[in-house]
């Protein structure tokens, strides 16, 4: 099939010029690969930490925020000081009031997938003369295991013999080894209440995350109603989980109209780990964009030059009856061939980068390296790499369109 002459043109500039069209494409190539090497790496990171997040958080938590004291008047006159002396924490009890038709009212929403009940109980740990402060999660541990699939995170035991037994306790792999305990070993603990209570281990989970690891257990939730000496009614939280977590934020709003209890979503318990991630991801989307730009660069420079030495060439096409737009086409498509050049290259090699890194065993508890291939990443530096290459061409092909032929033919 014959082609176009504005192609043929810009064919054979592309042609005649290999090295320096190479070397613009690998620019290109560098950019493209680098961007999708490094975003599949911090979007793997990101997916990875929520799904461990996701672990011990759930999407929506629903408790009795602490009240702090309040002065005793207020007055708007500036001229009154309003003394406030020694404000503490007035809260006489962290129980919801009616918890379970709040619970039930929590289902009845379509968003909200599941929803379960939780007594949390501050206590020590004791093993002889070894103590460790810890906190208890009251929970039945079946919903909880639904909502949380701590069952993933076991190394040992069954969730099974805590459902029924008001003695049991799975307890985190840090508290194991700080006490040096096994399954089925006995375990003293004693509340903030006084009320000690000998449990046996019936599971050990490990989160990866140290700090919880080393101090959370899960016990029956009427056990963790005994140590706090309270009732079967008396809860603490309340926790759901929606149907798309990223939207947890607007269902939080509208749960947050249905109760005066304080209604918080896993991004607003999770900010300073959110900023960080898209702190992340803006420097290597500006590191992947100054080296896009050191590429278009490079295709300003070739195509600048090969116009410089081709002026008479472009004067012969212009005074034989080749527009304006005719000598914009050309060159934009010699751009266009060396960002297709290295945009091919540049796929390939930020997936050849991915498959190996995903081979790259980094230890308990990540495993391997959490990089993944994503269709939106690779579409992305795609459309970037084409944009990047066609702007560096239409600058100095817009120079070449208003070359005038009667000047260089008297020069």
């Amino acid at each position: 099939m014959k082609l176009a002459v504005n192609t043929e043109i810009a064919l054979t500039h592309i042609s005649t010029r290999k090295r320096q069209t190479l070397v613009a494409a690998m620019g290109v190539t560098i950019g493209i690969a680098l961007y999708i090497f490094s975003d599949s790496l911090i979007k793997g990171f990101a997916q990875y930490s929520r799904a461990e997040m996701f672990k011990t958080f759930p999407h929506i938590r629903v408790y009795k925020e602490d009240e702090i004291s309040q002065p005793l008047f207020t007055e708007a006159d500036t001229n009154t000081v309003v003394l406030i002396s020694n404000p503490k924490i007035t809260t006489l009890t962290k129980s919801i009031v009616n918890p379970y038709l709040l619970l039930d009212q929590l289902k009845q929403h379509s968003y909200i997938t599941s929803a379960a009940p939780q007594v949390n109980v501050d206590l020590f740990y004791n093993n002889g003369r070894s103590q460790l402060k810890g906190l208890g999660a009251g929970v039945n541990i079946l919903e909880a295991d639904a909502m949380f699939n701590i069952q993933s995170t076991m190394l040992a035991g069954n969730l099974q013999a805590l459902a029924s037994n008001l003695n049991a306790i799975i307890i985190g792999k840090g508290v194991a080894e700080k006490l040096n305990l096994g399954l089925d070993d006995n375990l003293s603990i004693t509340s903030a209440q006084g009320l000690q209570k000998v449990m046996k281990v019936v599971g050990i989970f490990s989160t990866g995350n140290k700090a919880t690891d080393e101090s959370k257990s899960y016990v029956n939730i009427a056990a963790a109603q005994q140590m706090l000496k309270v009732g079967p009614d008396y809860i603490t939280e309340l926790y759901a989980s929606v149907d798309d977590p990223d939207r947890s934020p607007e269902y939080a709003q509208k749960l947050q109209a249905i109760t005066s209890y304080k209604v918080e979503d896993w991004q607003t318990s999770n900010a300073d780990t959110l900023a960080s991630d898209r702190i992340r991801a803006v420097m290597n989307t500006s590191v992947a964009f100054a080296i896009m730009m050191v590429a278009a660069f490079g295709i300003y420079n070739i195509l600048n030059m090969t116009i410089t030495q081709k002026l008479n060439d472009i004067a012969i096409l212009k005074a034989t009856g080749f527009s304006g737009k005719d000598i914009v086409r050309i060159f934009v498509l010699e751009a266009l061939i060396m960002g297709v050049l290295g945009t091919i290259l540049g796929l390939v090699t930020g997936a050849v980068l991915i498959n190996i890194l995903s081979k790259v065993y980094v230890g308990p508890p990540i495993g391997y390296f959490p990089i993944y291939y994503r269709l939106d990443v690779f579409a992305v530096g795609a459309i970037f790499g084409m944009l990047t290459s066609l702007g560096a061409g239409y600058l100095p092909a817009r120079k070449a369109a208003k070359v005038d032929p009667v000047e260089i033919f008297r020069k």
